[in-house]
């Protein structure tokens, strides 16, 4: 039976399960995607949908799915693949399936859903596809390596295709596998193109997959109305100026809350991490060269609060500008390398983010759509958030194109300047200085290998090895540390006879931790003086029976 209400609304007309979950998950109102979506696509519709990040696409394409699985198995009892996901990154492919999880708790048994989108071996993964799930997630290369070998099998059953964050297929260089993947498709099929952005890529895909689709622009916006969302611009005059700001707002708590600090380069990612650490400020570093299970471990635990301070790159971020007198071929090629190196992987897309309050665009992103995606990481659903960006003398022109994009869709959108006094906190810059020098490219270097090494020591695959052969396990950790030469234990101290007189009381660390130790332990002191009263007199018996 067919239940009237869910999210508090009349007319979505979902079955009686989903109602259930809706509410367990607090959504006493659907978001316009979702309103505007799944009555279309439960009429049967194919939909294309650009509404920006965080508005609940996830769920807008979710629900329908589910419910034509419902309504399917109440007269076909055969198990098959009825529904595939396609989403740009693992990380959002496991973000997708514990939606559906969840919206599914009270049906398991009757919808279920496989995750096929990480790097595990296939035959692994296979066991897991025999079982023909109802619902199958992955990215279009992993996708096409199952169905090669014959793993996965779809132009019989299928009868949804979702492709989610359709603008970033493309770009991440899944087209070919696309155009493959379309050929082992039924030639009926409903199909849904969730998209942030109608970008000549989405039109592309729109003609490979789509049958008359209905189109929703729902935002007149890419981001959220000013008093959602709060957006300030800092003009920095030097490099230095970033790190100074930096490292001003976290120290004196003028940012406060979750925070996503966004660079251009991976080298950036640690110079900043660096940076901080100098002065006890924990950060995350969130790039493409984790394994995608670190990567999501570190996502989850920011998201239970953990820690308050991620920073991260984007897929355009990791990309260097073009030099005009670079040759097409020389660019050419260096896009393919990019493309390459960071297939699979997005931060500032694809990822969901939780609660986050502040975005800080420590450098300024490459494009408008890099800026929109960043920000659009907070002040999700009717949370509100702040993004700040700073500015370098370079950056200006960027400036104004974003400005003048987000002018013209709406005027209260313009980025606005922050207020304070630069000459306030002129006082700190000798620190950041100090720290500066500390920050090297052997530091850096160093810093990267250390983490690549640390994950390593916790790779599942490698549990196994190192309890047969405890004594490489024993020898990589004390490679853990990286130093420039070998530390001799009879240096760490510095002897009493090397120290002036007149430093002494000042200088030995040994004498001041005992007196430090003393003053906080009168006891130990009443203690450590009897049992020298009690050497002394032994010391005097002894010489009176000699």
């Amino acid at each position: 039976p067919l239940s009237k209400t869910c999210f508090g609304h009349d007319h979505l007309n979902i079955s009686d399960i989903l109602p259930q979950q809706c509410s367990l998950r607090r959504w006493a109102e659907p978001t316009l995607i979702q309103e505007k979506a799944i009555p279309l696509a439960l009429e049967g519709k194919d939909l294309l949908a650009r509404a920006r990040t965080g508005s609940g696409k996830t769920a807008a394409y979710a629900v329908p799915v589910i419910q034509r699985i419902l309504t399917s198995k109440q007269t076909v009892r055969e198990q098959a693949v009825r529904a595939l996901v396609l989403v740009p990154t693992k990380e959002l492919g496991q973000q997708v399936q514990a939606m559906i999880r969840q919206l599914t708790a009270y049906c398991a048994r009757d919808v279920q859903v496989a995750d096929i989108s990480g790097k595990t071996e296939l035959s692994a993964q296979r066991p897991i596809l025999m079982e023909k799930p109802d619902i199958v997630v992955g990215t279009p290369s992993r996708v096409q390596v199952h169905i090669a070998a014959q793993n996965l099998v779809l132009h019989s059953s299928l009868e949804m295709l979702v492709i989610d964050e359709a603008d970033l297929l493309f770009s991440f260089g899944f087209e070919t596998d696309l155009k493959n993947l379309v050929c082992h498709l039924p030639k009926i099929y409903q199909a849904f193109l969730m998209s942030a952005t109608f970008s000549d890529d989405v039109q592309a895909l729109k003609e490979l997959v789509l049958h008359n689709p209905v189109t929703l622009k729902l935002q007149g916006s890419y981001l959220p109305e000013s008093s959602q969302l709060q957006q300030y611009s800092v003009k920095c005059e030097e490099e230095d100026d970033k790190f100074l700001l930096i490292y001003t707002l976290l120290k004196l708590g003028l940012v406060q809350g979750k925070t996503l600090i966004f660079v251009g380069s991976l080298d950036r990612c640690y110079r900043l991490k660096l940076f901080l650490e100098q002065f006890s400020i924990p950060a995350c570093v969130l790039n493409s060269e984790l394994p995608v299970h670190s990567r999501c471990h570190i996502i989850s635990q920011f998201n239970h609060g953990f820690y308050d301070y991620i920073i991260a790159t984007d897929e355009q971020g990791l990309e260097q500008p073009a030099s005009t007198s670079q040759s097409a071929e020389a660019k050419g090629k260096r896009k393919k390398k990019s493309s390459a190196k960071n297939k699979e992987y997005g931060v500032s897309r694809g990822v969901d983010f939780q609660n986050v309050v502040n975005v800080i665009n420590f450098d300024f992103p490459t494009s408008v759509e890099s800026y929109i995606h960043r920000v659009g990481r907070t002040a999700r659903a009717d949370n509100r958030g702040t993004a700040l960006t700073f500015v370098s003398h370079s950056e200006l022109t960027l400036l104004e194109d974003v400005e003048n994009a987000l002018a013209g869709e709406n005027a209260d959108c313009v980025l606005k300047p922050y207020g304070f006094k630069k000459e306030e906190i002129e006082g700190f810059r000798y620190r950041c200085r100090d720290a500066m020098r500390s920050v090297t490219k052997q530091a850096v270097k160093e810093a990267r290998l250390k983490e690549i090494k640390q994950e390593l020591l916790n790779s599942e695959k490698l549990k196994t090895y190192f309890e047969d052969n405890p004594r490489d396990l024993q020898l990589l950790r004390h490679d853990k540390d990286l130093h420039p030469a070998i530390i001799k234990p009879h240096l760490k101290n510095v002897p009493d006879y090397l120290i002036p007189p007149t430093l002494k009381n000042m200088v030995n660390p040994l004498t001041r931790r005992k007196k430090k130790r003393l003053r906080h332990n009168p006891k130990g002191a009443v203690k450590t003086a009897f049992k020298v009263r009690q050497k002394s007199a032994n010391f005097l018996k002894n010489r009176s029976l000699m």
